[in-house]
């Protein structure tokens, strides 16, 4: 018998736009010879449910069920698709957890930890892997940044401590009136506001997921990006070159998936996750930006991109990733 899976996507932030072309994604290579796959858009205005024709109906939220043909439909799994709130901080996940319900992304804890920076690079550091020195800033404490950010080297990145959309983030060189620009700019999409010294390097991403209780890392990505650093434009709008699979030496490469790794174990991760690192040459150490934990899947998105350059096709990698979902639930 097929498995009932509800694809959520959409979401309450601006990155619901992102989460749809995700999800379209998913959906076009999903096997629907092994699942029965059913569209569920999440959105301030109510929890949708859209059939094959177009029409649509609310979701039951008691136990997130839906009524198609007359007949109510209970889910095996969830294949979470959305970026930003409420999928991708831990929301939804606490809440299919008290149903019992299954699904494709990290746990709610490791959600909510990954979706603030300076909790998680802590968390890496604490594993011992190498990342960048920082300082946070709260609005409701915030008072003047100056004797705080003169301990840090310059440049540094400003950015919001939650999320993962590149939105609000600013480099700054020098140590100047622009810095509170910055913080100012960070400030109107998050409470909190993370100034991180930049490190020099090379820019490397890499998915990783597990199969068969084996986590597996994906080719690596080269990020080349475009404009002065890797913005929301960069990262979305074409701004930027990605190169897949990376041209590295092997000795690099190496060092960069086993941290990859050590940082999927350490974080309790499930599903498919994308791991931003900087390869800092001096130090011989691959340093850890960030962890999204609902990474993109349009089709131009990197995870795709490096499923393609690992020799699967996408209805293989989805297969496995519910597979994997279904199997530990």
């Amino acid at each position: 018998m097929k498995k009932k899976i509800a694809l959520v996507t959409g979401g309450y932030s601006g990155e619901a736009t992102i989460s749809y072309l995700s999800a379209k994604t998913v959906y076009n290579n999903l096997d629907k010879e092994k699942f029965d796959v059913y569209k569920i858009d999440i959105n301030p205005n109510g929890w949708v449910y859209e059939n094959e024709e177009g029409a649509k109906s609310a979701v039951d939220r008691s136990d997130f069920s839906v009524i198609d043909g007359g007949r109510k439909i209970n889910f095996d799994a969830i294949a979470l698709c959305i970026h930003g709130t409420p999928g991708e901080d831990g929301k939804l996940q606490g809440y299919f957890d008290m149903l019992h319900l299954p699904y494709t992304t990290c746990d709610a804890a490791t959600s909510a930890l990954t979706f603030n920076k300076r909790f998680t690079v802590a968390v890496a550091a604490f594993a011992g892997i190498k990342v960048a020195r920082s300082v946070l800033f709260h609005k409701n404490n915030f008072t003047n940044a100056d004797e705080v950010v003169q301990n840090l080297q310059f440049p540094v990145f400003v950015k919001p401590n939650n999320g993962g959309s590149s939105i609000g983030m600013s480099k700054v060189a020098s140590f100047s009136e622009e810095l509170g620009v910055a913080i100012e700019k960070a400030f109107k999409e998050d409470d909190q506001v993370l100034v991180e010294e930049f490190i020099e390097g090379r820019e490397f991403t890499i998915g990783v997921f597990k199969a068969k209780g084996k986590i597996i890392t994906l080719p690596m990505t080269e990020v080349k990006s475009h404009n002065y650093f890797f913005d929301y434009e960069a990262k979305y709008l074409g701004k930027s070159e990605e190169i897949t699979p990376a041209q590295v030496d092997e000795a690099v490469a190496e060092k960069v998936r086993a941290a990859a790794k050590k940082i999927y174990a350490a974080l309790n991760c499930r599903g498919v996750i994308r791991i931003d690192f900087i390869y800092n040459e001096a130090a011989g150490e691959p340093y850890m930006l960030e962890v999204n934990t609902v990474p993109g899947q349009s089709d131009a998105s990197i995870v795709p991109q490096q499923v393609r350059a690992m020799g699967w096709t996408l209805k293989e990698f989805y297969t496995a990733l519910i597979e994997e979902t279904c199997a530990t639930a």
